[in-house]
């Protein structure tokens, strides 16, 4: 064991009473160790001790210092955490601290990307049940509910696309959610070596996707479900407002947009030459040839295979500036990472239409259902896919206009 001293910031539930006790994982430098990241070690800080039969013991030296004032998660007291020659335990090898706490960290970013999710599916569910009830205008094309003074507000276009939007990334997100659990269950219990590597590589690669793309949408459905309920959305009551506060956070924990998308790119992708990129647009090559012969899937099947090759080659393309300027790895990340995130859950989309189609044709009793999987697909193709060609312009202007200007003229 360890004495440590130092401080702890942004600690979520860091302390309570609702436990027996709290185990901190905390990052702390040895001595004489290295300088920068590499010097970094890995510790358990429990907040009591444990006596030599396992009963919890004396209190460590761990305190909150304070509570901090936030935006959101008012239910969730976040913590500045002291500790005071805190007795803690090394877990891990020393100066490794980084790499064993990525193993936390992929799992609290999958979480975090569930969070995400429920934020678009919350925003949802407040925003369609609104939509069908709130009483505005008449369709352009004549009363839909003539027996009413006014038409509900889910027959206008525009509030349609936003509702639309919300159910294509909370379903596209479940989706997506669904399959880093199953790569999951397959890294821990696959029947072969080759098995438990092919899915820990799918799912390295996806998860930063993941936490980035579903929490970013997340916090995007949750500003639609704001929208649609007009004023009554800026107000607290109908609950909104708190999903807009709430969720802005996850677009920040366990690293931000912007570090997983370094992440992805930097490390994922060219860090490993592509090779983890090449896993996955294989899988969906391999669907696109499979399907390429199906008339009903020709409109999802085209554009995905389409994207899925220019996926390969905007990575190139990117490969090839970073050899000259490191930087543009970075002045390209986000918006590949926003690239990533929509072919993605294209791949996804196309999936459940054929899954659905296939449902339809075989007979089933709940045709509502399958019919507006096949819908909502072809929603997310037309309506929201697109967004990926400004995305690629935006990496084509490189870094140079993001680097111009000296830091002191910014005010001017």
């Amino acid at each position: 064991s360890y004495a440590i001293t130092g401080e702890k910031i942004f600690i979520s539930a860091g302390e309570h009473d609702m436990a027996e006790n709290i185990v901190h994982i905390v990052l702390a430098r040895l001595p004489g160790a290295p300088k920068g990241t590499k010097g970094i070690s890995l510790f358990i800080v429990p907040k009591f001790n444990l006596n030599a039969d396992g009963t919890v013991g004396e209190r460590n030296a761990v305190r909150c210092g304070s509570i901090e004032h936030k935006m959101g998660i008012h239910g969730n007291s976040t913590c500045v955490i002291n500790f005071d020659n805190a007795k803690g335990f090394l877990i891990g090898p020393e100066n490794r601290g980084l790499n064993c706490m990525f193993t936390f960290m992929n799992t609290a970013r999958i979480g975090t990307a569930v969070q995400g999710l429920s934020a678009s599916e919350g925003a949802f569910q407040g925003a369609l049940t609104y939509a069908k009830d709130r009483l505005a205008m008449r369709s352009l094309t004549g009363p839909k509910a003539p027996e009413k003074e006014a038409d509900p507000i889910i027959v206008h276009p525009a509030v349609r696309n936003m509702l639309l939007t919300q159910k294509a990334f909370a379903e596209g997100g479940r989706a997506l959610v669904y399959l880093l659990s199953l790569h999951a269950d397959v890294v821990e219990q696959g029947a072969t070596e080759e098995e438990r590597k092919s899915s820990d590589n799918i799912l390295s690669l996806l998860t930063p996707i993941a936490k980035a793309f579903l929490t970013e949408t997340g916090s995007e459905s949750a500003k639609h479900g704001v929208q649609v309920f007009g004023g009554h959305g800026f107000i607290s009551e109908h609950g909104m407002e708190q999903i807009v506060r709430d969720t802005r956070i996850a677009c920040l924990y366990e690293g931000t947009t912007e570090i997983q998308a370094l992440d992805l790119l930097g490390r994922k992708v060219l860090g490993t030459q592509g090779a983890m990129l090449k896993d996955f647009t294989k899988i969906i090559h391999k669907f696109v040839e499979a399907n390429k012969d199906n008339a009903a899937m020709k409109e999802f099947v085209e554009p995905l295979a389409a994207l899925n090759k220019e996926w390969g080659d905007l990575t190139m393309q990117i490969g090839m500036k970073a050899m000259q300027n490191p930087d543009e790895v970075g002045a390209a990340a986000v918006d590949y990472l926003y690239f990533s995130g929509y072919v993605t859950l294209a791949y996804l989309w196309a999936r459940m239409a054929l899954v659905a189609q296939e449902t339809l044709a075989a007979g089933t009793t709940d045709v509502d259902f399958y019919n507006a999987k096949v819908t909502t697909a072809r929603f997310y193709f037309k309506k929201i896919l697109p967004r990926v060609r400004s995305h690629v312009d935006v990496i084509a202007g490189g870094v140079e206009p993001l680097l111009a200007l000296d830091a002191e003229h910014f005010a001017f």
